[in-house]
């Protein structure tokens, strides 16, 4: 059995689920997603671990459950049998991001999580613009981002790497860990509080899944070491799963992500906060810090008090957002066409059915 508040569920929640009640509806006993495999979800609830499907208004309506989902749930959770799930409830907090390839639809990476690990090795995975991608999709989650290097035994210079990632992400914890052998572990789990969330994302082979089993102090989370050939991770995490810590609170992993899409320009805001002040002094409030004369971003790229490739990926993730949109909004505009195109269909056949055609 669970205790909801341990799970995370608060007056947040409480409140959503009251008004549902107060709608009318029947089926309003609570549980959590913690993992979903294919045709239904594991549910955690005051009974326990149990397994339930979506219903069909909510796959109809494509408003399916994410890992991390408060829903409402009808029927036996028993062993042997499936409950139904019939609402999701309202997200505290949501982590996204593009789905792969050209359909710009949004994933749910992680649901009402209250903190997110940017997992990152201090290996050939390093990167501070994968870092700065990443903390611009939790800065727009609502959460809150923390970012941790790995593998400390493999960086001739960590000192050098830490004062990097602080610059570019001020106001950010850093935690150093060597989740190999646990060191750092316990910095970590002083950040996780009975009734929280945290999530770990990150790339293949970065550590998350050895860094929760190194708070677990069991390795109940299957791990693989990086290939040699090119110090690449392999995708051992293959869904997400939400873990109970012994000490209390909950943590979520995630499978490895080889691409981040930026969805919008929410969080670019505070992860480029530097250049936001510079831009309140450019001639034009409108200015792109492109060509426009009076630029005072582009002067501070010039005279160095602003690094220039700092600027270029602001720019580029500015792009890529822009663009996102544009598809998506496409994307929306052919689904509406679409719809009344059915819509329309189905009028001209009633007609039809009527006069007796």
């Amino acid at each position: 059995m669970y205790d909801l508040v341990r799970l995370g569920f608060g007056p947040f929640f409480e409140e959503q689920l009251q008004l549902l009640r107060d709608s009318g509806s029947a089926a309003t006993f609570p549980a959590r997603i913690a993992a979903e495999h294919r045709g239904g979800y594991e549910i955690w609830s005051v009974l326990g671990v149990g397994f339930a499907a979506a219903s069909g208004r909510l796959r109809h309506r494509e408003e399916l459950p994410a890992v991390g989902d408060w829903v409402t749930i009808d029927g036996d959770t028993g062993p042997g049998h499936t409950a139904i799930i019939n609402h999701v409830l309202p997200r505290r907090t949501v982590f996204t991001r593009g789905s792969a390839g050209r359909a710009a639809r949004p994933q749910v990476v992680a649901a009402n999580v209250d903190q997110v690990f940017i997992v990152c090795g201090l290996d050939s995975d390093f990167s501070l613009h994968r870092i700065e991608r990443y903390l611009a999709r939790v800065w727009a989650s609502g959460a809150t981002p923390a970012v941790v290097l790995n593998k400390m035994d493999l960086c001739a210079d960590v000192a050098g790497c830490v004062r990097e990632v602080e610059r570019h992400c001020p106001a950010v914890p850093v935690f150093l860990t060597q989740a190999s052998t646990s060191d750092g572990a316990a910095a970590l789990a002083a950040t996780i509080a009975v009734g929280t969330t945290t999530a770990f994302v990150g790339s293949s082979g970065a550590g998350k899944s050895t860094l929760i089993n190194a708070l677990l102090g069991d390795a109940r989370l299957p791990t693989a070491p990086t290939r040699e050939s090119d110090g690449q991770g392999c995708h051992t995490t293959t869904h997400r799963q939400l873990v109970s810590l012994p000490q209390g609170g909950l943590v979520l992993d995630t499978p490895g992500m080889r691409e981040l899409q930026i969805l919008d320009e929410d969080g670019l805001d505070q992860v480029f906060d530097d250049i936001e002040v510079l831009a309140a002094d450019c001639r034009f409030r409108d200015c792109r810090h492109d060509h426009e004369s009076g630029c005072a971003v582009k002067e501070a790229a010039r005279n160095g008090a602003l690094d220039p490739g700092r600027l270029d990926h602001y720019q580029q993730l500015l792009r890529e957002a822009r663009a996102y949109e544009r598809r998506h909004d496409a994307h929306l505009r052919h689904q509406s066409e679409r719809v009344w195109g059915q819509l329309h269909a189905e009028a001209a056949r009633l007609r039809k059915w009527k006069e007796g055609g």
